[in-house]
C-alpha cells in the first residue's frame, strides 16, 4: 500500500455530503464517511408549499471538513501522504449569487439568513414563470439557443433560478456579482480563489444549464439576456467562456485548505461536475447504454461517441453536451424530478399516524421514539413484500408520477401528480404499487424519446441507493422497459466517480476512461422482464399516458384562466 497513490470523491446530494478514498490502482474503497446538513435537516430556509428549497453554504463547508478529515482518520498516515487528488460532484443546477471575490453573499454581513442569498437547490421550483418567459424570447431570435438543452427551458437550471433572485430580492440583486453552481464552487473554494472572474467552470453544468455551446462561441450573447430583462444585463461578460472538462485540474489546495484537512499543497483538485454525470462514471457507463442514477430524482445518462452523433438533437431532455460526462463524447441527460421522493412521500403520508404515540400517556418518549424509527425503516419493505405478491390487472389503480413536476420528456415544473381507480377497496399496498408503477411509466417515457429521435437504447445500468435496495421496484422497471437492468456493485457510484476523475486530474491515468476501467468495481446483480407481464404493463404504460396527457391539458387549462385574471 505505501506505493500505491489514492485519492478523494466528494459526493454531495440532496441530504447529505459523502466523502471516500479510494486506491486510485484498484478502485478498493479504503475509507469513507458522511456528513448531514445540519441547517437543510432542521427544515431551515425552506418553504415546500411554494417549492422553496435553499441550502446554506456553511453546510457544504462543514460537511467537505468533517467527512474529508473522519476519511483520512479511518484510513491512516501512510494513505494521507499518498493522496494525489481530490474532486467533488453537487447536485445541479444549485446556483448561488457571489460577490466579486467569489463569496457566496450568504457568508457575508447582512445576508447570513438571507434565503435568496444561498443555494438555490436543483429542486427549487421558484423559478417556473422565469423559465416561461425564457422559452417564449428564445423563440424571438434567428439562433435557436435552446437547442442542445432539449428546445425547453426548465424552472430547475441556472438563468431562470437567477432572473428570479434578481426580481425577488433588491438587496442581493444589488450585491451579486456574479452567478456560480455548486459544483464550480467547490474547487474555487478548496483551491483559495478570490476573484470570481477567475473561477473555473465546467462544461457539464455550462452546457446542460447554463446554454453554454462552442456554436454560439460560448454562452448566449448579452443582448439575448437583456432584451429578456435589463436586470441581467451584463451578467455574461462576468462569466468566462472558457470552459474545462471533469477530467482536468481546477489547481491544487490551497495552503489554508491543506491545513484544514491536513493534506500537501501538492494535491491537485479536479474540475466540478453534476452528481449524476459523475456517477454514470462511476458505474462504468458504456455508448448507448443509459445509466439511471435513481435517488430522491432519477438521472438518465448516455454517452455516444462524437462521430456517430450525426447532428442530431433530442427534443425534451436536459441537454446533450461534449464532454459533459466522459470527454470525447457527447453525453446525454434527461431524468425524473421525482423518484425516491415519491416513496419518501408516501412513506411520511402512510406514517403520519406514528406521531399519535408521542402524544400517547401509554408508552414513554424514548420507547415512542424508537419504536417510531422502527417503523418508518420498515414500511417500504414492507409495503414492496405486499406490492410484489398483488395480482396485476389492467384496471388497478393507475398513478401519474409528477409529484415535483416533469423534467424530462419535456420538462413542465407545473405539472402535478395525480391518482385514478380508487376504490374502497384500495389500501396502502395498492397505492404503493401505482405509485412504483407510475415512477417506472416515468423512466419508459425518456426511453421512448431517445428512441424516437433515432437514438437506440441497448440497455439500463442502475445505480444508487434504489437501485441496490429495492428489488421489487427494479423488477417491476426491467418487466416495464421491456429490458434488463444490470445493477452496479457499488453503493457509492457518484463519490467513485468523483475519485476517477481526481485520479485522472492528478495524472494517475491519462484518460477518464482509463481511470473507469481500472477502478470500476462491476455489476453483481442483472433484472429481467417478466414475460407474464409485459404486455400488460404496456397496456396500463398507455393508460398512463392518456392519464398524463389529461393532466397536461388542465393543466395548460388552469394556466391560460390564470394569465386571463391577471
Amino acid at each position: 500500500m505505501a506505493n500505491d497513490s489514492f485519492v478523494i470523491g466528494v459526493d454531495y446530494g440532496t441530504d447529505s455530503v459523502r466523502s471516500v478514498i479510494v486506491n486510485a490502482h484498484t478502485g478498493e474503497e479504503i475509507a469513507s464517511d458522511v456528513h448531514f446538513y445540519r441547517r437543510w435537516n432542521d427544515g431551515m430556509f425552506c418553504n415546500a408549499s411554494k417549492n422553496q428549497f435553499r441550502q446554506h453554504p456553511l453546510d457544504y463547508i462543514e460537511g467537505l471538513e468533517e467527512t474529508v478529515k473522519a476519511c483520512l482518520k479511518a484510513a491512516g498516515e501512510v494513505v494521507r501522504k499518498s493522496i494525489k487528488g481530490i474532486s467533488a460532484d453537487t447536485t445541479g443546477s444549485t446556483p448561488v449569487a457571489v460577490d466579486k471575490s467569489g463569496t457566496p453573499l450568504a457568508m457575508t454581513p447582512g445576508f447570513e439568513n438571507n434565503p435568496n442569498a444561498m443555494f438555490v437547490l436543483w429542486k427549487d421550483h421558484t423559478a417556473t414563470r422565469e423559465a416561461s418567459e425564457i422559452n417564449d424570447h428564445a423563440g424571438k431570435f434567428d439562433v435557436n439557443y435552446l437547442r442542445y438543452v432539449g428546445g425547453i427551458y426548465s424552472s430547475e437550471w441556472f438563468w431562470a433560478k437567477l432572473l428570479h433572485v434578481l426580481r425577488k430580492d433588491i438587496q442581493v440583486r444589488q450585491a451579486c456579482y456574479s452567478w456560480v453552481e455548486h459544483c464550480d464552487w467547490i474547487p474555487f473554494l478548496l483551491t483559495g480563489g478570490n476573484d470570481a472572474g477567475a473561477l473555473r467552470r465546467g462544461v457539464c453544468s455550462a452546457g446542460h444549464k447554463a446554454l453554454w455551446s462552442s456554436e454560439f462561441g460560448g454562452l448566449p450573447p448579452d443582448t439575448f439576456f437583456a432584451s429578456l430583462d435589463p436586470l441581467l444585463k451584463g451578467f455574461t461578460s462576468r462569466i468566462s467562456n472558457k470552459i474545462f472538462t471533469s477530467d482536468q485540474a481546477a489547481g491544487t489546495l490551497s495552503e489554508s485548505w491543506a491545513a484544514r484537512l491536513g493534506l500537501s499543497t501538492a494535491v491537485v483538485v479536479g474540475i466540478g461536475a453534476f452528481d449524476c454525470h459523475m456517477g454514470a462514471v462511476g458505474g462504468q457507463i458504456e455508448p448507448y447504454y443509459l445509466s439511471k442514477v435513481m435517488g430522491t430524482s432519477t438521472c438518465d445518462m448516455m454517452v455516444i461517441p462524437r462521430q456517430e452523433m450525426n447532428n442530431k438533437l433530442v427534443r425534451g431532455i436536459c441537454g446533450q453536451v461534449d464532454g459533459s460526462i466522459l470527454p470525447g463524447m457527447i453525453g446525454l441527460e434527461a431524468g425524473q424530478s421525482a423518484f425516491g421522493d415519491t416513496y419518501a412521500w408516501f412513506r411520511s403520508l402512510v406514517s403520519w399516524p406514528l406521531h399519535l404515540m408521542e402524544r400517547s400517556s401509554l408508552i414513554d418518549s424514548i420507547l415512542a421514539a424508537k419504536l417510531m424509527e422502527s417503523l418508518r425503516e420498515n414500511i417500504i419493505p414492507a409495503l414492496s413484500a405486499e406490492a410484489s405478491e398483488l395480482p396485476l390487472e389492467e384496471s388497478d389503480e393507475l398513478a401519474v408520477d409528477w409529484l415535483n413536476g416533469r423534467r424530462t420528456p419535456d420538462a413542465d415544473q407545473l405539472l402535478q401528480g395525480a391518482l385514478s381507480g380508487l376504490s374502497l377497496g384500495t389500501d396502502a399496498p395498492r397505492l404503493f404499487k401505482a405509485w412504483v408503477e407510475a415512477t417506472c411509466f416515468g423512466a419508459k417515457a425518456i426511453v421512448d424519446r431517445i428512441n424516437e429521435e433515432g437514438i437506440p437504447v441497448k440497455g439500463l445500468i442502475g445505480l444508487g441507493g434504489v437501485a441496490r435496495k429495492s428489488p421489487y421496484i427494479m423488477q417491476v422497471m426491467a418487466s416495464v422497459m421491456n429490458r434488463s437492468i444490470r445493477i452496479h456493485r457499488s453503493d457509492q457510484t457518484c463519490a467513485l466517480g468523483a475519485a476517477m476523475f481526481a485520479a485522472t486530474a492528478a495524472g494517475v491515468y491519462p484518460r477518464a476512461e482509463e481511470a473507469m476501467n481500472a477502478m470500476g468495481q462491476g455489476f453483481d446483480r442483472e433484472f429481467h422482464p417478466d414475460p407474464s407481464v409485459v404486455n400488460l404493463y404496456q397496456k396500463r404504460y398507455e393508460k398512463y399516458r392518456m392519464f398524463g396527457g389529461m393532466i397536461e391539458k388542465m393543466s395548460a387549462d388552469k394556466t391560460s384562466e390564470a394569465v386571463s385574471v391577471h
